[in-house]
């Protein structure tokens, strides 16, 4: 990614942290435009496998070797300094 580009990215997007069993796993790219919830559920959807891996994403930096599973019910979300718990319907903020 050449300078102007990487610029571009820092300044419209922010990188969340997504922690699957006190792991990172993955980081991910989102609009500092989104509002949080906005934010965790795009994190959800690219860090979930439907066609594709979910680390094949272009948004999503995966940290992990190997195969992962995808983002569900209990995993976690650090947008900033709040992290954010997976529920069965929606989020919770967690300290």
């Amino acid at each position: 990614m050449d300078k102007i580009g990487a610029l571009t990215k820092n300044l419209l997007y922010e990188k969340v942290a997504v922690i699957h069993n006190k792991e990172t796993v993955a980081y991910v790219y989102v609009e500092k435009s989104l509002s949080d919830t906005d934010k965790l559920e795009r994190a959800f959807m690219l860090t979930n496998s439907i066609n594709d891996a979910w680390w094949n994403n272009e948004e999503v930096t995966k940290m992990v070797t190997g195969a992962c599973r995808s983002t569900s019910t209990g995993d976690m979300v650090l947008i900033g300094t709040k992290k954010y718990m997976c529920e069965a319907v929606g989020w919770k903020e967690v300290e």
